[in-house]
């Protein structure tokens, strides 16, 4: 992996508006073979010799190298692909690392909302702060290297869907008041519902052994 991102040194900062609107360009045959190749030899060694200084250089190498290190690989492939899955969950590594105050905000107004079970499977604490969100961040990420694969997919995908519900709880209180804000809100509403839902896809078709 570290060889194929050399070039990337710096982590690089988005906005929460890039989560909404990040796309890859041209999706050709051989970077789709590489993502996959990638996917599959990483998590197959790393799980089959879950090292503890491994998986946390793993879990933290957006830190040193950038999300753009990781977007190089995975980011063109299919959502519901391995590597597609594994791109979303450090995609929202980063985004919560960069605002966590503001994702914890948006994730615990979800849990307030929604009438579910999510807040127990995502499993973070109540009432949900900044250094919270973070902390559950990295144990998703963690999980998926040295725990249920699944399990870690779908406590992901229930945290993006109470944000989602939190999201759009905030939009309707600011709809009359600040329009703009109102519509970025529900942007990332609709983004987090949809990657809930690719995340839970990958979560059942790793289960049924055809997450490739």
């Amino acid at each position: 992996m570290e060889r194929v991102t050399d070039e990337f040194h710096k982590p690089t900062q988005f906005s929460g508006s890039k989560f909404e609107t990040f796309e890859g360009g041209t999706d050709p045959a051989q970077i789709s073979r590489v993502a996959h190749e990638t996917a599959q030899a990483l998590l197959t060694r790393v799980r089959e010799h879950p090292e503890p200084h491994i998986v946390e250089r793993l879990v933290a190498y957006t830190d040193e190298h950038g999300i753009d290190a990781i977007a190089e690989l995975w980011s063109q492939s299919s959502p519901r692909s391995l590597p597609g899955a594994l791109w979303r969950i450090y995609l929202l590594r980063t985004l919560i690392r960069q605002d966590a105050t503001g994702v914890s905000f948006l994730y615990q107004r979800g849990v307030e909302t929604a009438e579910n079970i999510d807040h127990v499977v995502a499993g973070a604490p109540l009432p949900t702060g900044p250094e919270d969100v973070t902390a559950l961040a990295d144990q998703i990420l963690r999980g998926l290297f040295q725990g249920d694969f699944a399990i870690a997919l779908e406590r992901a995908a229930a945290f993006c869907r109470l944000s989602s519900v939190g999201a759009t709880s905030l939009a309707d209180d600011v709809e009359t008041t600040n329009a703009d804000r109102a519509s970025a809100l529900t942007a990332r509403a609709l983004r987090l519902a949809e990657t809930a839902a690719e995340l839970s896809s990958c979560a059942r078709l790793w289960r049924s052994g055809s997450l490739d």
